[in-house]
């Protein structure tokens, strides 16, 4: 299957997930899904990719679905549990680098066949999920204090909602584009690879931001299972 059909067929899947989640758990699920997203996407980012003859990463998609999540928690919930998202998300990470290392210094016997595979995946766990932690906590307050703000500045108004959703979420996109890709993937790759890279990122994540426009909407519509309508 073609990256360009793949990378449509997951912006469907990850956004509608957040909406089936919420629809079934509540702010639970969109809990579940951020620390989901954070997670996978730590992996998938390692590997490059391309997409409509721009290098990107894999993670791209799944990263920023996560942005979707704390724009609905702000706008059903408020900032406190838009921030709760993040906090989790955060510490989970935190237990996943000293999990992931820990694993790796166990010393495999003559039976494992698979002990290469897991150096080389968690190998870039460390300076992969630092880049990622410094990226997403500062994004994500961003982009939480950036909703809020044109909030107040804007209205209640169900009309606005997608210029606080937009606004907030690029701009936020932009700064975690920026500090985690120089973390990350700096001195790793060729220059003309490495601004390529950080180009289309922030490019691909600007594509599926501008996507879960009508997916908030939705949110905003939906009753989620075992809480009352908000």
């Amino acid at each position: 299957m073609p990256n360009e059909l793949l990378f449509v067929l997951s912006v469907l899947v990850y956004l509608g997930s957040v909406l089936l989640l919420y629809r079934l758990f509540g702010k639970n699920g969109l809990f579940a899904f951020a620390i989901f997203g954070t997670l996978l996407g730590n992996i998938a980012v390692c590997k490059c990719v391309d997409l409509f003859g721009l290098s990107t990463t894999a993670g791209n998609v799944l990263y920023a679905s996560t942005f979707l999540v704390t724009d609905i928690l702000s706008e059903k919930y408020g900032k406190k549990e838009a921030r709760n998202a993040v906090l989790y998300s955060f510490s989970v990470m935190l237990l996943w680098l000293l999990g992931t290392q820990l694993i790796l210094l166990f010393t495999p016997n003559a039976n494992d066949y698979v002990n290469e595979s897991l150096v080389t995946v968690f190998g870039l766990v460390p300076r992969i999920t630092i880049a990622s932690l410094t990226g997403f906590i500062c994004s994500q307050n961003i982009d939480v204090f950036l909703y809020h703000f044109i909030w107040k500045k804007t209205g209640d108004g169900k009309s606005k909602l997608w210029l606080r959703n937009n606004g907030s979420t690029l701009i936020s996109q932009a700064v975690d584009t920026v500090i985690f890709t120089f973390l990350a993937f700096w001195g790793t790759y060729p220059t003309g690879v490495f601004f390529s890279i950080l180009i289309t990122t922030y490019l691909f994540k600007a594509v599926v931001a501008l996507v879960d426009t009508p997916f908030i909407y939705l949110a905003r519509m939906i009753r989620p299972g075992g809480e009352k309508n908000e």
